[in-house]
Order: C-alpha cells, then sequence, then structure tokens
C-alpha cells in the first residue's frame, strides 16, 4: 500500500513538473508522451531534461526523489520476498520432528492449520502455488510441487519427519505419498506414523485389514483413515452421551447418509464404557437405539454381523422410514428421545428438516445433531463463543456437527488400528487381572491405558504387530466382518491346535523385546532395575504366566471382531519357525 501510495505520487508530480519545466525552457519542443517518457525515466535516475541545471519546479523536486525511493523499495522487497521463499525451501528441507501434509484438499487445509494451532511444526506439500499473504496468515512453510515426487517429499523433509499424512482428493495419490515415504523412510531407526486418508468406508476398512496382515514384514508406522470414524469418535468426546436418570436412555439416529454406520458403532462403543464408569459401580441399561431410514433394517443386519457387540450393548429398532415418514413415527412423539442425530445423504435437506421441523426439538431431551462436512461456517455461526452467536440454537436444542474440523484431531487420526487394538489387548488384560485378584494399582500394567507407562505401551502395539506373524503360522488371514460368511470354527480350531506353540512364540518375542530395552532376568520384579522373573525360557515358566500367554492368543479373534475383523482360515499352518535379532544359539 506504502509501495503504491509513494509510486502514484511521484509519477503524478514527475508528469506536472516536466510539464512546467518544458513550458519555460526556451527552444524546447515537448508533446504529451515526451512528458510520459521523461517522467518514467525518473524511476531509474535517467530523465534527459535533468541533465541541465536548475530551478525546477517543486513538484519535480519532490518527484525526482520520490521515484528513485519507489524503486529501491520495490528492489527490496522483491529480494525479501525472493530470499524468503528460498529461506523456506532451505528450513523445510532441514526441518526436524515435524508434521508433513500432503494434498490441496480442503480436509489437508484444515489439518494443517489444526497442527499448528496445537504447537506443531508444520510443512505443508501442494500443487497450488502459495501466495505471500497466505504463507503470512498460516505462518507454516511449504512446499510447491508434486507430492508424490520423492524429490519434493525429501525436500519437505520427509526423511525427518515425526508425522505424515497424505489427504489429497485422491485416493491412489495418498497411496503413492504412501508408497515414496516407505522408500524414503527404510533406514531410520524409529519411521515416524504415516497416515493416509482414504475416501470410502468400506474400502478403508478392507485396506486397514491388509495392513494388519503385513505389518510384521514393514517396520513402518501405517494406518489408512476415514474422517468419518475420527469424527465420530470425537463427538463422544466433545459430547458425551449421559445416562438419563431412573429409565433407558434413549437415541434416535435418521437418514442413511455415510455418517450413519459409524455413528452407530462409536456410540454403542461409547456406551460399553460407560457400563462400568458409574460411580455407584451399578451396571447401566442396555442403550435404547431408533434407527429410521429407508433401508434401515438391511443397515441394521449389516451393522450387526459386523460388530457383534453392537446387540449386546444396544437395543437397535429399525424404522424403514424416510425422514418425512420420521414426524409420523409415535416414538418421537411419546418416546422423548435423549438425542437424535440426522444424517441425510445431502447435508443440505437433512439441515433444512432439522431447522424445519419442530417435532424433533420437542422430542429430543438434549440435543439435535445434524453432521455437515461443507457447512462448517454455519455450524461457527450457531455455534460461537457467547460474543460470536449470530443464529439462535433453539435454546440449545439444534447442533450443526462439524465433520471435517473434528476429525483434524491429530490425537484421534493418531489413534490408528494398531493403537486402537492394542489398548483393547490392555484392557483385556486389566479385567482378567481384576478377576484374578490383582487390584487397580498393584503393578505398574494394572493402570488404565491413558496413565500405561510409555514401555509397556510400545509392548502391546508390538504384540499387535506381530498378529501378521501369527497368522501367517496359522495359515490365517484378516478380513472385513461379514456375519456367517467367514469360516470361524476354522480360524478357532487353527488356533487351539497350535496354541502352546503360538503362545510360546509370543512369550519369545515378548522376552527379545524387553531384552532389547535392558531388561534381565531377576525374582522378585524390579522396575526400576528392569529385572522381570518371566525373562526365562518357555519350559521353566510357572502354569499361571504360560496360560495368561495361552490366553492372549486364544482372545485374538474376539480382538480383531471388536473392529469389524474376522479371521479366515485360507491354508495349512505354516510350520517355519520364527527368529529374531534377540534369540540365542
Amino acid at each position: 500500500m506504502v509501495f503504491g501510495v509513494i509510486g502514484l505520487l511521484a509519477l503524478l508530480l514527475g508528469y506536472i513538473g516536466f510539464e512546467r519545466l518544458l513550458r519555460v525552457r526556451p527552444g524546447t519542443a515537448h508533446d504529451p508522451y515526451d512528458v510520459i517518457y521523461f517522467d518514467l525515466q525518473l524511476f531509474v535516475l535517467g530523465a534527459e531534461p535533468l541533465q541541465e541545471p536548475g530551478p525546477y519546479p517543486w513538484q519535480l523536486q519532490v518527484a525526482r526523489f520520490a521515484a528513485p525511493l519507489f524503486t529501491l523499495l520495490a528492489v527490496a522487497e522483491a529480494s525479501r520476498l525472493l530470499l524468503a521463499a528460498e529461506i523456506r525451501r532451505l528450513r523445510a528441507r532441514r526441518a526436524r520432528g515435524h508434521a508433513l501434509v500432503c494434498g490441496d484438499s480442503q480436509f489437508a487445509h484444515m489439518l494443517a492449520d489444526r497442527l499448528f494451532a496445537d504447537g506443531e511444526r508444520v510443512v505443508v506439500v501442494r500443487s497450488e502455488p502459495f501466495g505471500p499473504l497466505e504463507y503470512r496468515r498460516r505462518r507454516y512453510l511449504g512446499v510447491i510441487g508434486d507430492p508424490t515426487s520423492a524429490e519434493v517429499l525429501r525436500g519437505a523433509g520427509l526423511p525427518q519427519a515425526r508425522t505424515i499424512y497424505a489427504c489429497t482428493d485422491d485416493d491412489d495419490r495418498n497411496h503413492a505419498i504412501a508408497n515414496t515415504a516407505s522408500r524414503l523412510i527404510q533406514d531410520r531407526r524409529q519411521p515416524p506414523g504415516v497416515y493416509v486418508q482414504v475416501h470410502d468406508p468400506e474400502m478403508c476398512l478392507s485396506l486397514q485389514a491388509r495392513r494388519l496382515g503385513a505389518a510384521g514384514s514393514s517396520r513402518l508406522r501405517l494406518d489408512y483413515f476415514h474422517v468419518d470414524d475420527v469424527a465420530a469418535r470425537a463427538l463422544h468426546r466433545h459430547h458425551p452421551l449421559p445416562p438419563a436418570p431412573g429409565r433407558p436412555t434413549k437415541v434416535l439416529i435418521a437418514g442413511g447418509g455415510t455418517f450413519r454406520r459409524a455413528l452407530l458403532v462409536e456410540t454403542a462403543r461409547h456406551w460399553r464404557a460407560r457400563r462400568t464408569d458409574t460411580r455407584s459401580g451399578e451396571l447401566l441399561t442396555p442403550l435404547r437405539v431408533d434407527l429410521v431410514a429407508p433401508d434401515a433394517s438391511t443397515e441394521l443386519a449389516l451393522a450387526a454381523s459386523r460388530y457383534p457387540f453392537l446387540t449386546t450393548v444396544c437395543q437397535v429398532s429399525a424404522y424403514d422410514l424416510d425422514l418425512d415418514g420420521l414426524v409420523g413415527l409415535d416414538q418421537l412423539g411419546t418416546g422423548r428421545y435423549d438425542r437424535i442425530y440426522i444424517c441425510a445423504p445431502d447435508e443440505s435437506s437433512g439441515l433444512q428438516f432439522a431447522l424445519d421441523t419442530p417435532a424433533l426439538w420437542q422430542g429430543a431431551e438434549s440435543s439435535v445433531f445434524v453432521p455437515v462436512y461443507r457447512q462448517a461456517a454455519l455450524a461457527t455461526a450457531f455455534h460461537g463463543d457467547v460474543r460470536h452467536d449470530l443464529l439462535d440454537e433453539v435454546h440449545g436444542k439444534l447442533r450443526l456437527y462439524p465433520v471435517l474440523t473434528r476429525a483434524c484431531d491429530a490425537r484421534l487420526i493418531a489413534e490408528d488400528l494398531t493403537e486402537r487394538l492394542a489398548r483393547q489387548i490392555h484392557d483385556r488384560y486389566l479385567h482378567a487381572q481384576q478377576r484374578a485378584g490383582v487390584r487397580p494399582g498393584d503393578a505398574p500394567a494394572m493402570v488404565d491405558w491413558s496413565r500405561l507407562p510409555e514401555s509397556l505401551r510400545r509392548a502391546n502395539r508390538a504384540h499387535v504387530q506381530d498378529i501378521a506373524a501369527k497368522l501367517l503360522d496359522l495359515g490365517c488371514v484378516v478380513a472385513p466382518r461379514h456375519g456367517s460368511t467367514g469360516d470361524a470354527s476354522a480360524a478357532g480350531q487353527a488356533i487351539d491346535d497350535r496354541i502352546d506353540e503360538l503362545a510360546r512364540l509370543e512369550h519369545e518375542r515378548w522376552c527379545r523385546e524387553r531384552r532389547g530395552e535392558g531388561w534381565t532376568y531377576g525374582e522378585p520384579r524390579d522396575d526400576v532395575r528392569r529385572r522381570h522373573p518371566a525373562l526365562r525360557p518357555w519350559d521353566e515358566l510357572p502354569p499361571g504366566v504360560q496360560e495368561q500367554n495361552r490366553e492372549g492368543i486364544r482372545a485374538l479373534p474376539d480382538v480383531l471382531s471388536d473392529s469389524g475383523f474376522e479371521l479366515i482360515r485360507l491354508t495349512p499352518a505354516v510350520p517355519a519357525q520364527r527368529r529374531g535379532p534377540g534369540d540365542g544359539t
């Protein structure tokens, strides 16, 4: 702005000054084009009429200093921008421990902004150029180029990145980014986490199954995520579902949008976790869920076959009605739902329905939630702070839930399949130990996952990553669960046939891991000196410890089933022995 004012002022005063100077000088013929030419020469210190001595008009005196000043400032600013771009490229290439976000999508931009706001060092790789104002506003490093190119990713500091997010609008490009990342970080002792966005939820689950079966062959921490799954987990963290005093808690999920399945499953998980989390210790009654959609019965059958715990935690009723038929549902008038979700396939029509249907507001004890993807700004207009609430929330009854905004939570994305399975294995261990009489806090491992030491978390993650090797031994693979389509009995028989061998192999893997962290055999257990009584050969273990390892292997189908997977028996067991770097001779 200042540059423009100085330049325009110099140009205007220069024209007026030259016009007056040439008019009073004898024998000087000129026309307007000559005046403009001389005026422009002021900016390069070479105006011909100034070669003769003055005096000059005051306008020309000001212009002959202002014009060179504008030139010098313009050169300085151009140099600054060029050097700043070069410095940014150098900083990006030399970055360490940063988050690398690849993609031009709206989600990629929102995720990068959220990471930066959370204090992360962020480098963004995208195809569209960054503008100078965007650099200044966003304040993180940017690299322009093809995010699937090894050279571009190397220039973004990928070999030293802590976390990598592939978030383009094209799934195949996201897979290409993961492939390139795998090649560039092969030699790192602690490779980064690579999180690949997949836009189809069924494909995402299938790829997670295939990754789980290959995790043992790669040290790369790789997972696939869908924004609906992440946002559904975030919903119950931001808006937990409280139990209704003196009666069953009731929830209505209406519509056939993609968010419906993730919402139903995560609501059941959330309620299962709360059932044993009451202060009185009394178990909560099953959550009552009414599912309303043209395909509600089909959806319920599919969801229940994939997630068996769903029908044990919830009492789900299906009504094959569209949204318009929801208004005539008897339960809406008499049921007094504790929460209502409107998950229409078209978010605009679903939002319009929620805004124009007072029966929804009257039928909800607390809130009517409407998931939105493209209308995050409208959600902010409804639910800003006290000073910036632009729209009425119907006494707090109406809540727009911005799916993409809530899915931009790095902590929830990092709770990938490996993390969730590891946490479930730990939870099963806690319950088994408590049933055996061990009280919480009696041992370092007898605490909730959030308070578990990182070394023990790594041990559980390593157990999950070794599932691939166990499946190879069993001749089984992991696949998305489809009810009775899999041969669960064959997989279970394969486990029973080799339970002792698999338990022994798991114990040997655990011993290698413990010794790699400096632990040695010793009695009693001493966590300060890193001594453990179970660090000895399988045949020397007490029967109780051996049975604990067997129970961990037997629980494998149930652990996978909770995440929507099942074991499929393909071939006879593979008899090959697995030996690690810590095995003795």
